[in-house]
């Protein structure tokens, strides 16, 4: 965790939430999958894993402690109509996300970021890794390589404090890390020059970054060489 944060400065930093979602395993768009979630209109009890009530399909790659929840703005659906039309209802919770907001992008939100949610406290843990099945999911062949691609990836949280939360209650942003790196700026290194070497040198210092993420990072290192995204981003071993 990060130990090394700036508590933020006055005014504080508060964003209304949109929406907030969950959802149940079925069988949709031809896999298993928990991405189609419905609306929570009162309170909610946020474990250490998530909401209350939401499921995960692939508990490999997706939910956990370091992925207990995920924010995806509600602007980026505009962009993605406009690439691709409107023949698709483009609208949360069309990426399987828990939480929707207007205000709050990859350009402002930095890894390490904490807020309070009502009676509980998230720390924004790394970005979303898209992948395939968001291809299935809106019949758009390379989606999730395109999303990858111009950073509109969403984030994932880690819970520090459980509680009750409901999408009335706003995020209140208690502290930043001293060294912290916007979003973007993690997918610009992490996705966009995956072997920079003081890019790599940066995203080591982010303390607060995954352990998943921050362990493919210090591969790289070692290594100098990028872990195949194939399967996670088309579903299959080769392009």
């Amino acid at each position: 965790m990060q130990d090394a944060s700036n508590p933020v400065p006055s005014p504080t930093l508060t964003f209304q939430l949109a929406n907030i979602y969950r959802g149940k395993v079925a069988e949709r768009y031809g896999l298993q999958t928990a991405m189609d979630k419905v609306d929570i209109t009162g309170d909610v009890f946020l474990s250490n894993t998530g909401l209350d009530g939401d499921e995960t399909a692939d508990k490999k790659h997706h939910g956990g402690p370091e992925r207990a929840l995920h924010h995806y703005p509600q602007e980026h659906y505009a962009f993605w109509q406009e690439k691709h039309g409107d023949m698709q209802d483009w609208q949360a919770p069309g990426m399987g996300e828990n939480i929707s907001s207007v205000g709050m992008t990859e350009d402002t939100v930095c890894i390490g970021d904490r807020y309070q949610w009502g009676d509980a406290i998230i720390e924004v843990s790394q970005p979303r890794s898209p992948c395939f099945k968001l291809n299935q999911r809106w019949e758009v062949e390379n989606l999730s390589v395109d999303m990858q691609a111009v950073s509109r990836c969403g984030w994932l949280y880690r819970v520090i404090q459980t509680g009750t939360v409901n999408k009335q209650l706003p995020l209140v942003l208690l502290s930043r890390p001293k060294n912290s790196m916007t979003l973007r700026e993690v997918c610009d290194v992490f996705f966009g020059d995956p072997l920079n070497t003081e890019g790599l040198a940066k995203l080591r210092e982010q303390s607060a970054l995954s352990d998943s993420w921050m362990g493919k990072v210090k591969q790289r290192q070692e290594t100098n060489e990028v872990e195949n995204w194939n399967f996670r981003l088309l579903g299959r071993a080769a392009p």
